[in-house]
C-alpha cells in the first residue's frame, strides 16, 4: 500500500550558487557528513549536492508534511548501496511521522530515484507499507501469474 508520493526538481546552477555563497554554513545546515563525503568525491559536486536537496524535499513531501511541522533538513539523509542505487534513512521528527503514518501491522520502505540533466536535477520518493506477518516477517508478493 501506498502512503505517500513526493517529488521535487532542483536547480543545480541554484545550489552551485548558495554553495559559493554559504559554503560550509549550508553544507552542514542541510546535509549530512555521509551526503558532504559523497558530494565532494563526485565531479559534479553541485549536481550531487542538488539531487539529495531535491530528495529531501521530496521525502518531506511524501511524509505530508513538507518542510515544516518540526522536520529538519538532516532528518532526511540519501546514501548508497553498494550497486550505487540511493537509499533514504529518516531520523528525528522525520522518522516519528513515518511511524505515525504506517499502519500496525506493516513495514514502512523509502523508495528513492535519482536523476539530473543539468542544470536540472530531480528526485521522486515513494513511501510504501508492507505487511508483516504474525512474527514480524515481511509478507511478499507473490508476482504475477505464470502464464
Amino acid at each position: 500500500m501506498i502512503l505517500g508520493i513526493g517529488t521535487d526538481l532542483a536547480n543545480i546552477e541554484r545550489i552551485q550558487g548558495t554553495l559559493d555563497r554559504f559554503g560550509d554554513r549550508f553544507r552542514n545546515r542541510v546535509f549530512t557528513e555521509i551526503e558532504q563525503r559523497k558530494a565532494e568525491h563526485r565531479a559534479d559536486t553541485a549536481g550531487t549536492y542538488a539531487k539529495r536537496w531535491a530528495a529531501k524535499e521530496a521525502c518531506s513531501k511524501a511524509l505530508g508534511t513538507g518542510l515544516r511541522m518540526g522536520i529538519a533538513w538532516k532528518d532526511m539523509a540519501v546514501s548508497n548501496l553498494g550497486t550505487g542505487q540511493p537509499v533514504m534513512q529518516v531520523t528525528g521528527w522525520a522518522a516519528e511521522r513515518l511511524r505515525e503514518m504506517t499502519p500496525a501491522g506493516h513495514e514502512a520502505i523509502i523508495h528513492v530515484t535519482l536523476t539530473d540533466d543539468h542544470p536540472w536535477a530531480q528526485a521522486f520518493v515513494v513511501i510504501e507499507a508492507r505487511a508483516l506477518d504474525g512474527e514480524g516477517t515481511p509478507l511478499t508478493y507473490p508476482g504475477p501469474p505464470r502464464m
